[in-house]
């Protein structure tokens, strides 16, 4: 019962993520032809800053909440009452500190850092959000605790349902009104629509308390004592990781701006590869997250029983699995990243941004998995030391490089930090848990089954007939004939036996 409880759970959230990264895509589509790619830059620009504030608002507030029911020796429903009244008193304090850092030092944060006043109006708006925020933070952590998470991923749809009708009612009217205008209009969506979540998230708590036994008086425990010893060092890491990561995401436009000689051309670029290259490239993690996930719990049950060959036989899966799926992304995304490019954006630059960073594209995946391996190993401090180095090498590097070669430079610190940070997480993983590392099967025979698959489909596709279909046509029958020669190229190889697929069908 456990384990169908854990398998709907995480097929609940599996769901939802690629309903929401796919919602997400078309936005971004949408939303980059209303106020173009100098509009999506500065979009980005305002939310690196609202990233940062949520950071300030919301970090460590849910784990908390979910270890403080889950640990209560009781756990009946005056007992969850009392902890979620305490948590969400002090959270709101929390949510509120950070609506006022931010909405009183819009003016000064927009001058100063972003260089572009247009911002100051869309982070004033934004900030009305923040204490809704950190109140949907504890009753999120609830909702993990209790295991229900169809309450939460219900007021996610909820939240961009919202978010959507509201943006699309607003932009028709004030886009033509110029980029700031734009800009206010799309954030007025975001603050509505965090408040109408966190009331809908506050109803779901409320019918779902009833259903736990009332118990006797409430057990006297020091909870926010407890509440603050489990969130404040995750928020501490969290916050630091946040601003080392805002500092980066303002530093790109600026030196971009130095290269071009252009602020409005800086800004486009940027737009162009935030907003709307990288949510391409990391819209299909959904299916890779749900594999994941589902591995990620066996590891940290096989570390604490001490069981090594259990834990060398999942941590070996969950990487076979992760590069040959990653693999087969990359090979489509390198050789299908003009079209796409054209198809969305209307965009060549958006294609030639598409075709660099997608053979990293197994590294990124396979970094963030390596990510979630170690924490369930207990070694979460080894990977927030690895992402602060890699925060603070790409804001040097960013600062060297990107103002003598433009955002080719950008491209070229992604692909070093990414190596960099795959290769220590991933030396981390081998040294913690001894696991050998199998070139063969991991590495080159997905490699080369993708590469064998890519030239087929190429050299297909440019036959005569087949170069008059329509480009839309042409891509999806392309990808699809791509993704068979390739498992067929991995399964006479080796590279994907019958005993691989036995998880994935349980």
């Amino acid at each position: 019962m456990k384990k169908w409880t854990f398998l709907k759970n995480a097929l609940i959230m599996t769901l939802t993520s690629l309903i929401l990264r796919t919602v997400g895509i078309f936005f971004r589509v949408y939303l980059s032809d209303k106020i173009g790619a100098e509009g999506m830059g500065l979009y980005q620009l305002i939310f690196s800053l609202y990233v940062l504030a949520t950071t300030l608002a919301t970090a460590g507030i849910p784990i908390a909440v979910t270890r403080l029911i889950s640990e209560s020796p009781t756990a009946d429903r005056r007992t969850v009452r009392r902890i979620l009244r305490r948590t969400v008193g002090v959270s709101v304090l929390v949510g509120l500190a950070a609506f006022a850092a931010l909405f009183f030092g819009s003016d000064f944060i927009s001058a100063v850092f972003l260089h572009d006043e247009r911002a100051a109006l869309p982070l004033r708006i934004l900030s009305f959000g923040l204490p809704c925020m950190s109140a949907a933070a504890c009753f999120k952590g609830y909702f993990i605790a209790r295991r229900r998470v169809k309450s939460s991923s219900a007021a996610l749809l909820f939240e961009q349902t919202v978010r959507m009708g509201l943006i699309f009612f607003l932009l028709g009217r004030y886009a033509p009104r110029g980029i700031a205008a734009a800009c206010a209009a799309v954030v007025v969506g975001n603050a509505v629509s965090e408040a109408a979540s966190t009331l809908y998230l506050f109803a779901a708590y409320r019918r779902d308390c009833r259903t736990i036994p009332a118990g006797g008086a409430p057990a006297r425990s020091p909870i926010l004592r407890k509440f603050a010893q489990i969130a404040l060092p995750i928020a501490a890491g969290s916050w630091l990781n946040s601003l080392l990561r805002t500092i980066e995401n303002l530093l790109v436009p600026d030196r971009l701006a130095v290269h071009t000689g252009s602020k409005e051309m800086g800004l486009s670029q940027f737009g162009m590869l935030k907003g709307m290259a990288m949510p391409l490239l990391f819209f299909p993690s959904s299916f890779l997250n749900s594999l994941s996930t589902l591995l990620v719990p066996e590891i940290s049950e096989a570390n604490v029983r001490r069981q090594d060959a259990k834990l060398h036989r999942t941590i070996s899966r969950a990487i076979h699995i992760t590069l040959s799926i990653s693999v087969l992304l990359g090979a489509l995304f390198c050789v299908y990243a003009y079209p796409l490019g054209q198809l969305l954006y209307k965009s060549d630059e958006v294609g030639f941004l598409l075709s660099v960073l997608a053979p990293i594209m197994p590294l990124i995946y396979l970094e963030n998995i390596i990510d979630g391996i170690l924490k369930g190993l207990n070694q979460q401090v080894s990977s927030l030391r690895y992402s602060l180095l890699d925060s603070a090498s790409r804001i040097a590097l960013i600062a060297l490089i990107v103002p003598h070669e433009g955002i080719k430079g950008f491209l070229l610190v992604m692909i070093v930090s990414n190596l960099l940070t795959c290769f220590l997480n991933a030396r981390r993983l081998f040294v913690v848990t001894g696991l050998p590392i199998r070139w063969g099967k991991w590495f080159c025979k997905p490699v080369l089954s993708a590469l064998t698959a890519a030239l087929l489909t190429r050299l297909t596709f440019g036959v005569e007939p087949l170069q008059s279909l329509p480009a839309f046509a042409s891509m999806v029958l392309g990808a699809l004939m791509l993704s068979a020669l390739y498992a067929l190229c991995l399964w006479i190889t080796g590279g994907v036996r019958r005993d691989d697929l036995a998880p994935v069908r349980r």
